[in-house]
């Protein structure tokens, strides 16, 4: 069966919801470069390291967003395999290696049951079906919340928002379950604007926003390590307080090379930076 036209730019997109949690996976076409960097003191993350611009793989095959913290990373278990059986991935002597990169938020099923490898699958079927990119309290940002430093559990969520950079697009996917507030286009904090609590409140640890930056340029690997830094940016710019040591805060950055004309890498940095914040506040807005 062919594949029905990508949702996100060139990159296949699907979510599986579950109860209080989900999984969210990023699927770009294959040789896509890629780099990513983690700012929070917190990450629950697998293969991050590969990501270095020094490492030898420069390639990405997924990304996967899930609940669950360390326990949900097994969600890229699922994903692995479907990629295996399709020929995808790393070329070894013994076949191909997908190259999936896991990173996940903290929620309640830590205790109740975090995703795990079917997930994942589910999540990538949706993806190759077809079904529609929702945004809100699906998929990997099902169980997430926000305001935590204000002792308030604000409603976190997924969201996802594309962005021209010349000609090259530039697309964020994110899932904010941050310990600080989500900011409007005014600076103004979600919820009440309560004074923060003088010290971490009970359960501080719950936090995390994670993303995905994908645009259709041409990049080396070390260009896509500095555009999740502005991935990083945007998080800066529509999250207060961002990057804190309660947050698991990472961003990868995928560069799928379709566009031959040069574009300007800083160009597209500073379009990532508005994709990430129309992102992050669809996410808490849908």
């Amino acid at each position: 069966m062919t594949p029905p036209p990508p949702q996100l730019l060139s990159a296949f997109a699907g979510h599986w919801t579950g109860s209080g949690t989900g999984v969210t996976v990023v699927l770009p076409p294959p040789g896509t470069v890629g780099s990513g960097e983690v700012r929070g003191g917190a990450p629950a993350t697998r293969e991050f390291a590969l990501l270095d611009p020094t490492r030898l793989v420069d390639r990405v095959d997924a990304v996967v967003l899930s609940g669950g913290s360390a326990f949900g990373l097994s969600a890229a278990d699922g994903v692995m395999e479907l990629l295996r059986e399709r020929g995808q991935g790393f070329p070894t002597p013994a076949g191909p290696v997908p190259i999936v990169v896991g990173m996940s938020v903290f929620d309640h099923s830590v205790r109740t049951g975090p995703p795990g490898a079917d997930a994942g699958r589910s999540a990538v079927r949706a993806a190759w079906a077809g079904e529609p990119l929702t945004a809100g309290r699906v998929g990997a940002g099902t169980g997430a919340s926000t305001g935590g430093w204000r002792g308030r559990r604000d409603p976190g969520g997924v969201g996802w928002a594309t962005c021209s950079a010349g000609a090259a697009d530039v697309a964020a996917v994110v899932v904010v379950n941050a310990w600080g507030d989500v900011l409007d286009a005014e600076g103004r904090p979600s919820g009440d604007g309560a004074v923060p609590v003088s010290a971490p409140p009970s359960g501080f640890l719950q936090n995390t926003t994670i993303g995905v930056v994908l645009t259709n340029a041409t990049l080396a690997k070390n260009d896509c390590f500095l555009l999740a830094q502005s991935g990083h940016t945007g998080f800066a710019r529509a999250i207060h307080p961002a990057h804190s040591r309660f947050d698991g805060d990472a961003v990868v950055a995928l560069a799928t090379g379709e566009i031959a004309a040069e574009v300007s890498l800083e160009l597209i940095r500073a379009v990532a930076v508005d994709a990430v914040i129309a992102a992050v506040r669809t996410a808490v807005a849908a």
